[in-house]
């Protein structure tokens, strides 16, 4: 299944939801599970945690699929978005239970948070590049192949490798630059 849903599978799936239909909820489950509990664990950096925040993302999808409006983006973004918020909240309370939240602890939460944030931006992107950029960066960056391996690898030109993975690089910096906007839309769906 591909990572990004195209609308109308995010439309039928919610429609799936709304009737109850238990196996919905394991085919959303499938798709986007490795999306809510990687991005909860970078947030959180405990796996007790992150499953905890990924069981309590998908009840909160299963009990509120109304919640999911098709017109405000994808089924992707509002998953990720929900699970951002459980994380903030889990940090905050975790923040307060240790220390008050004094104002180091603040500034701890607030660097952690931000650096998820982008990170898990980072993914989105990567995963929404078309697949020529896509594979250019995974060959060059994970498996660590220079530009002119990266373009025999991919059968093309060292100019096109290098193109692509400018493009890339250029595409993954919005995430540093701006971690916080494109996520989802302001004010979408209800908090957790």
């Amino acid at each position: 299944m591909a990572k990004n849903a195209p609308p109308r599978w995010d439309r039928k799936m919610q429609q799936r939801l709304a009737r109850g239909e238990a196996a919905a909820l394991g085919e959303l489950y499938d798709r986007f599970a490795s999306l809510v509990h990687s991005q909860a664990h970078r947030m959180l950096d405990d796996e007790t945690a992150a499953d905890l925040v990924t069981r309590e993302v998908f009840g909160y999808v299963w009990e509120n699929p109304d919640a999911y409006d098709p017109k405000q983006g994808s089924m992707r973004s509002w998953v990720a978005r929900l699970t951002h918020r459980q994380s903030v909240r889990r940090l905050r309370e975790e923040a307060d239970l240790r220390d008050g939240a004094d104002e180091e602890v603040e500034k701890d939460l607030e660097e952690r948070v931000r650096l998820a944030t982008a990170a898990a931006r980072a993914d989105y992107i990567v995963s929404s590049m078309p697949a020529p950029l896509r594979a250019a960066l995974e060959l060059a960056y994970i498996q660590r192949r220079d530009y002119r391996q990266t373009a025999s690898d991919l059968g093309v030109s060292e100019d096109e490798a290098r193109r692509r993975l400018r493009l890339g690089l250029q595409l993954l910096s919005t995430a540093r630059a701006r971690p916080l906007e494109g996520m989802s839309p302001p004010g979408y769906g209800q908090p957790l």
